[in-house]
């Protein structure tokens, strides 16, 4: 059985995809998967089980990025796809089966389950390798709690501010006696936002992780974290895919929170107060955090 599963060119979106994935995974064992997905979120992808190719392709002006899929695509009989991109690829392709996203109400899992008429909708998973755990053993000591802190955003919008995370830092780590590692992707934007809490950090003994890992390896370090702090970004959804239990800070959107707040097995948010994300206080924020890390 060839299953394509066409994913999102967002790490966040990416990841709340993968509950989906590891239903089809459990419900055809014999199924090899062709995954399609943006550059910057094949990570999320890269160590799943029954993996046959994984696609990545970059978006381009005019929909162009459809056609070399297509051409991937076009040669194989396929049992079933999965489009949560919308576009018209499942017609375009031999396939017997296909599904295609359509936009809904309620927490993206639950759109993305629907497709398949799940209820409730299967949880998000970060999948990894014994390579992969190996880098955390030894980037992440085991001998203290790990409080991860994710100061970046794909927009200064949903960026608290450096000095309130600092502050929550501190906090926690003086409440709890933890480690406080900082989490980062890579790039010159991800740095310049984690510079000014890494420098407001430089009394702690912190775990500098910006840049450093592919996102599996993040996933696995998170793994082993008490607790997640951070923006609503693609980071937060890897740590509650990841079983870390994950606090997510945002703005004044309800519909984002309805639709993109984390899902995993210890959750919770807090939204700011006002316009900007100021609104959120480090009382509000820390007390949060303490009680998911009590569990």
């Amino acid at each position: 059985m060839r299953i394509l599963f066409v994913s999102s060119n967002r790490i966040g979106d990416a990841v709340l995809s993968t509950g989906l994935l590891a239903h089809l995974l459990r419900t055809y064992p014999e199924a090899r998967f062709t995954i399609a997905c943006g550059l910057v979120s094949e990570g999320v992808f890269a160590r799943m089980p029954q993996l046959d190719r994984l696609i990545a392709f970059d978006k381009r002006p005019y929909g162009m990025h459809w056609l070399p899929l297509w051409a991937n695509t076009v040669g194989t009989l396929w049992d079933l796809v999965v489009d949560l991109r919308a576009s018209a690829l499942g017609w375009l392709v031999p396939t017997r089966k296909s599904v295609r996203m359509r936009k809904g109400t309620g927490h993206k899992t639950r759109q993305i389950a629907a497709l398949m008429g799940l209820s409730p909708p299967p949880m998000p998973t970060a999948w990894t390798n014994a390579a992969d755990d190996a880098v955390a053993a030894r980037l992440m000591p085991a001998d203290r709690p790990i409080i991860a802190i994710g100061p970046t955003a794909n927009w200064v919008g949903k960026v608290w501010p450096a000095e309130r995370f600092v502050a929550i830092a501190h906090g926690l780590a003086a409440a709890t006696g933890a480690r406080v590692a900082i989490f980062a992707g890579p790039g010159t934007q991800e740095a310049a936002l984690a510079a000014p809490v890494l420098a407001g950090l430089a009394d702690l003994d912190i775990i500098d992780l910006t840049g450093r890992l592919s996102l599996p390896e993040a996933a696995a370090c998170l793994r082993r974290c008490a607790v997640f702090v951070g923006n609503d970004s693609g980071l937060m959804h890897l740590a509650a895919a990841a079983g870390c239990p994950t606090l997510g800070l945002f703005g004044a959107s309800n519909a984002s929170v309805t639709e993109y707040s984390p899902a995993g097995r210890r959750t919770d948010v807090v939204v700011t107060t006002g316009d900007e994300m100021r609104g959120i206080s480090v009382e509000a924020a820390q007390a949060a955090a303490l009680r998911l890390m009590e569990g």
